[in-house]
Formats: structure tokens, C-alpha cells, sequence
């Protein structure tokens, strides 16, 4: 058979009436059909950090798996924590707080942030389209009083306003490891996950937080750490939990699960 003819010679090949009339359809020539196709904007996605280290901030594995993820996901990232002192500062290399020193939350926190960080005071639901909490103790000590007063914790009130203020606005939550206790706190009715409700010979340490949950009155949903079964969403409340470090486990898996998350939440916001 002959060789096809290129697509300008298919279409010359038609008559310069046909021509005539791509133009007219496509205002600047067919080069313009690609140039002139809508694109979709990014998702604007706030990062809430609480310090920096998982005995007394962020636990910085599950702050680098969420930036990762949402950069292979496309998304704008903007990073924000509390200006207030941190409840205590722990000796990670011994595990022990050191009593003579005190350190700033925000401060702590720009060190993950690679010094791009602003104020929690300043972020707004109408500059993003969704929120998402890292775990590790800082979310327990410094976003919320939960490490020393379970049930009967108080949220720092920015955190408080602003998990108010995204689900007003019916945008996502995400949440892993030990901050979904501060959506179980605010949020009512709120559904999440921090694993498995029974420590299962140490694989789940810190499995008693599940019933704290369900004092607080959410409702607490069994999941895996695993790519299997590693999040689970909330359609109603827009809520998306992980339980990350809940479990004792390999990093993959950890990795993997948080993936699974900021997938889930990128997906609710449409974009």
C-alpha cells in the first residue's frame, strides 16, 4: 500500500476551503490548539508542622513522605506552625527532656521547612485547597495538650480554628500517626484512624489512643499501616487519616501509607 501522507497533507490534500475553515474554528492556527488548552491549577495544600523531632515536634520521616508525595502529585505547598514555645524539649539521643532548655515551635519547625514557613496565624481556607497534619509528639504536646490530659485535652487555638474552618469550607483533611486525635477533638462525629485498637504483642505501642478516640467522642476505624489498607477517608467530614509510626513497621510501609493519604486528599479537592 501507498505511504500514509503526513496529517498537514491529509489536510492541504482536502482543498483550501477546509483550511479556511480550521482557521476560522481555531483563532491563531492550529499551533494555537495546544497553547490555548486549559489547564489545571495545582492544589494549594497547607502543611501544619508542631516542631522538629518526633519526642517533642514533628516526626520528620512523616513531614518528608507528605512533601514528597505532594510534589509528585503536583501540588503548591505552603508550610505553617504555631509561634508558641514547645511544651518541653526532649534529648532525643537519650530520650529524656532537657530540663534547661525551651525552644519556639515555629523556629523548630523551619528547620524542615527548609526556612519557608509562615505564622499558623496567618493561613486562611481561602488561600488553600486543603490541610494536612504530620504526626510524631509535638501534635500531642504542642498543637494540642492530648500527651498529658487524653480525653480532656485543649487544642492551641489556631490549630482548633483552622480544622474548623476547612471543614466549614468543605475542604480535605489529612491527618497520620497521632494527630487525628486533634480532628477527634474538634471535629465531631469525626471518623479516623491510629491503627489497630489492640497493641498485638508491641506491633501497635500506642493502640490505647484508639479508645481515647472514641471518648471523644469519633469513631475510631481499624486500618492497616500497609499499601493494602493504609487510610481511611471520611467522605462526609472530608477527613483522610493514616496511622504512619502508630505501628512498628518498615519505613516503606510508612512511606507508602502516607502516600496514600495525600493521594486520597488531593483527589477531594478536585483539582
Amino acid at each position: 500500500p501507498p505511504p500514509l501522507a503526513s496529517p498537514s497533507a491529509m489536510l492541504t490534500s482536502r482543498g483550501p476551503a477546509l483550511c479556511t475553515a480550521l482557521r476560522r474554528a481555531v483563532p491563531g492556527g492550529l499551533a494555537s490548539l495546544h497553547s490555548s488548552a486549559p489547564r489545571c491549577r495545582a492544589a494549594r495544600v497547607a502543611v501544619v508542622l508542631s516542631g522538629c523531632g518526633v519526642y517533642d515536634g514533628t516526626e520528620i520521616h512523616e513531614a518528608s513522605a507528605v512533601l514528597v508525595h505532594l510534589s509528585r502529585g503536583g501540588a503548591e505547598v505552603h508550610m505553617y506552625a504555631p509561634d508558641v514555645p514547645q511544651m518541653h524539649v526532649i534529648d532525643h539521643s537519650k530520650g529524656q527532656p532537657a530540663e534547661a532548655e525551651s525552644r519556639n515551635v515555629l523556629v523548630e519547625s523551619a528547620r524542615i521547612a527548609r526556612g519557608k514557613i509562615a505564622s499558623l496565624a496567618k493561613l486562611t481556607t481561602a488561600d488553600h485547597d486543603a490541610v494536612i497534619f504530620p504526626g510524631g509528639f509535638g501534635a500531642a504536646k504542642n498543637l494540642s495538650t492530648f500527651a498529658v490530659d487524653g480525653k480532656d485535652c485543649k487544642v492551641n487555638r489556631e490549630v482548633e480554628r483552622v480544622l474548623k474552618d476547612f471543614h466549614k469550607a468543605g475542604k480535605p483533611i489529612g491527618l497520620c500517626c497521632i494527630s487525628p486525635v486533634l480532628a477527634a477533638k474538634v471535629l465531631s462525629g469525626a471518623e479516623v484512624t491510629v491503627g489497630h485498637e489492640e497493641e498485638e504483642g508491641g506491633k501497635w505501642p500506642y493502640a490505647g489512643t484508639a479508645g481515647a478516640i472514641k471518648e471523644l467522642g469519633a469513631k475510631h476505624c481499624v486500618k492497616e499501616v500497609t499499601i493494602s489498607f493504609p487510610a481511611h477517608v471520611d467522605t462526609k467530614n472530608k477527613v483522610v487519616t493514616t496511622p504512619a509510626f502508630m505501628c512498628e513497621t518498615a519505613l516503606h510501609h510508612i512511606f507508602d501509607g502516607i502516600g496514600a493519604m495525600v493521594k486520597n486528599v488531593l483527589k477531594l479537592t478536585g483539582k
